[in-house]
């Protein structure tokens, strides 16, 4: 089934999940409408007025062509039920990033919580990630704000979302994020045994490079992977030399990573298609941690340790 256009003045909202992409209805005052994948416009948009949407999909995008007036987009993922291994976690986090396109012109993006607004991208901004987190039960929304114009032609407001509910208390998200609080700080125990059951990815391997990029303010880990125990995408694949099987891992710049000896067990979330660092024990560490964990019946899920 082709997708369908939304209402006239509705920007483009295209979504998709675990299984690709996927038509799922949106909210629009008081209508329900399915996203699309044709742009939308302003120019149907009063100056002034302000367009009530809601995003529920996992992950998505939207553009916004000729911005004019102002889009409210409420935050309401539909987040899966409690497992038992995020149950002990209660009460959930809900986390939200954002990327801007290389073209965003012609409106700024703000964080609305409980009222408050709080700037996220300004007109034309870096192509940085921006990450959020918030309890279920705040009143979150993104409230994108036209910026005035005598040309508004050639302006595209167009950005990338994740609404995501099952990542770690601490992640190292990018490092634009406005809760970056403890993202450079060694995972404790608990953290590491969670990590393992519920990352996108885990990866045992060593450190071959560290790159740094100042413009981004990432750090930039090269992987060479002894083995995967979990990769829910082909982030980590064969390299130049048979057998030799490599990846790359974001970090903040500020966390200060540098390459050093030993086997390390990687593990963390994909942001955008790009692989983040959540913990990253040393590997004789974790056979320590988890051992001890499996004696006590305290480890969350079972793993394969030799």
């Amino acid at each position: 089934m082709p997708l369908q256009r939304c209402c006239s003045g509705a920007p483009a909202l295209l979504c998709w999940g675990a299984h690709g992409l996927g038509r799922v209805p949106i909210t629009r005052g008081g209508s329900r409408l399915m996203e699309s994948a044709v742009p939308g416009s302003g120019l149907s948009q009063e100056a002034g007025s302000v367009e009530q949407l809601s995003l529920h999909c996992a992950e998505g995008s939207l553009e916004w062509l000729y911005p004019t007036g102002a889009l409210r987009l409420r935050l309401a993922p539909r987040l899966p039920p409690a497992t038992t291994t995020t149950k002990s976690r209660s009460p959930q986090h809900v986390t939200a990033c954002v990327k801007p396109s290389g073209t965003f012109r012609g409106a700024q993006l703000y964080l609305e919580r409980e009222g408050v607004l709080e700037l996220l991208l300004p007109e034309a901004p870096r192509p940085r990630v921006r990450c959020f987190s918030w309890l279920p039960w705040e009143k979150v929304a993104l409230f994108l704000q036209a910026t005035p114009h005598r040309d508004i032609s050639r302006r595209i407001a167009a950005f990338r979302y994740e609404l995501r509910g099952d990542w770690l208390a601490h992640p190292a998200l990018p490092a634009a994020s406005l809760t970056g609080e403890g993202a450079c700080r060694p995972c404790n125990d608990t953290e590491i045994l969670m990590a393992i059951c519920t990352s996108d990815f885990v990866i045992r391997g060593s450190i071959r490079s560290v790159s740094n990029d100042v413009e981004l303010q990432e750090s930039i880990i090269g992987v060479s992977a002894t083995r995967i125990h979990r990769q829910k995408f082909p982030l980590f694949q064969a390299g130049g030399r048979p057998g030799r099987v490599v990846g790359s891992i974001r970090t903040p710049l500020r966390c200060g990573v540098k390459p050093g000896p030993g086997t390390f067990l990687f593990t963390g979330w994909l942001h955008f298609g790009e692989a983040w660092l959540s913990c990253a024990p040393r590997y004789r560490d974790f056979q320590h941690i988890y051992e001890g964990a499996r004696r006590t019946r305290q480890n969350p899920c079972e793993f394969p340790v030799d």
